[in-house]
């Protein structure tokens, strides 16, 4: 198969390692990439919320499968004309991509199928958003109802906090998305991630992770889209994971299908568990990023053949081959992230780096200038590592992270910390 991947960030270049690994691969193009996906496939410069551009390159390049990485061009209709225009797509159309671009829209599918979520609000403007804050009270979540690039959600541990974030949201701070606000109870657990594949109408549980959303060691400092992952996650246990798929994922895409929108592709649901019992906090519509560089790591070439059966609605017959292993994820970011942060310093010592089935850079914001590699972002690197336990994979990813040889970086140094004290 010519297959096309679109995006350019880490989920993308782990996406692409696992796909030319499977033989049926004959040609990769990611468009647009960055400097280490380069690496292993062949890049193109392209808008990718722009269907008839996509299209156009399908065409030319007679591409066979297309595999959306992030959620923007799902919320756009991507996957649409390409299905309009008979490609095989991977990932939900737009009305089903509603999951994620409205959290509004999540809870009221959750409403109408009983599924296990936090109690809330929706709001379309500030006052009532306040006075409702200051009936329930504090500690209170405050989030855009849509797409802010995994910065919209403002966990307020008092009245005023949540006031403020109501004000900055309604005031323009996330853009259009912020337009509508929904609150959320505070819900208290440990948070973990559950993939399943659908097919519109199967699901099959494609694995778990743990994500570190704060900046700082001991879960410390401001959110950011995340610091590293872990795969599995232990707090996801198998019996929970079912209660999961029995009580909130299949209700859900029985509600989505009889809405007339099935929804096809990753769904990234994510938990919080409290005595044994998971309730859903949110939704993606795609694969998390650094949570996917962990599952892409452990599965290898069979994701493909696992996101070909999904695209294809042959899910009935498809199977998870897991190893007993654990992968880690440690993202090296940019000095200063995630608020202003510097571009364009040099990245040393990452061609000696050990590239296998258990160690990997995926890089998640890089160029290439003069033969060297440059950063281009605020999250840069995903140092990667496979092993027979957390501890063994954690040493990996570590050993490696201090082989980079990057003045501008920096990375937290407990990652996976829940699950190895």
């Amino acid at each position: 198969m010519n297959i096309l991947i679109l995006g350019g960030g880490g989920r993308e270049h782990a996406l692409a390692w696992a796909v030319v690994q499977n033989p049926k691969c004959d040609r990769l193009i990611v468009a647009p990439g960055n400097a280490g996906i380069a690496t292993m496939a062949e890049c193109a410069t392209l808008d990718i919320e722009d269907g008839g551009a996509v299209i156009a390159l399908v065409e030319a390049e007679s591409i066979d499968f297309v595999i959306v990485g992030p959620e923007a061009p799902l919320a756009a209709g991507v996957a649409d004309r390409l299905r309009d225009a008979g490609v095989l797509v991977f990932g939900p159309s737009a009305a089903a991509a509603q999951l994620e671009a409205s959290k509004a829209f999540t809870k009221e599918i959750c409403d109408a199928c009983g599924a296990n979520t936090a109690a809330y609000g929706h709001f379309t403007d500030a006052a009532a958003a306040r006075a409702y804050v200051q009936q329930q009270g504090a500690p209170i979540v405050v989030k855009a109802d849509g797409l802010a690039a995994g910065k919209g959600v403002i966990i307020a541990e008092t009245v005023a906090e949540a006031e403020a974030a109501i004000n900055d949201m309604f005031g323009g701070a996330f853009g259009g998305a912020g337009a509508e606000v929904v609150i959320e109870e505070f819900m208290e657990g440990e948070e973990a991630s559950f993939f399943v594949l659908c097919d519109g109408t199967d699901v099959l549980p494609m694995g778990t992770a743990q994500d570190h959303k704060r900046v700082g060691d001991g879960d410390t400092g401001p959110n950011t889209g995340g610091m590293g992952a872990y795969s599995p996650a232990p707090v996801l246990t198998e019996e929970i994971a079912q209660v999961a798929l029995d009580q909130i994922i299949k209700p859900c895409m029985d509600e989505m299908a009889k809405r007339g929108m099935p929804y096809q592709g990753i769904l990234y649901a994510g938990l919080m568990i409290k005595d044994g019992v998971p309730r859903l906090v949110e939704y993606n519509v795609r694969f998390g990023d650094p949570e996917c560089q962990v599952l892409m790591m452990r599965l290898g070439a069979q994701a493909l053949d696992l996101m070909h059966a999904a695209a294809q609605g042959r899910l009935a017959e498809a199977r998870v081959n897991w190893a007993d292993d654990h992968a880690i994820t440690v993202v090296m970011a940019a000095k200063g992230y995630p608020d202003a942060y510097e571009k364009g310093t040099v990245i040393n010592g990452l061609d000696a780096l050990p590239e296998d089935s258990s160690n990997m850079v995926f890089h998640a914001g890089t160029k290439r200038e003069s033969g060297k590699f440059i950063a281009n972002g605020g999250r840069v690197l995903n140092v990667t590592a496979r092993g027979a336990s957390l501890a063994e994979a954690r040493d990996r990813a570590y050993a490696t992270v201090d082989a980079v040889d990057w003045d501008g970086g920096f990375c937290r140094r407990d990652i996976g910390w829940r699950a190895l004290d």
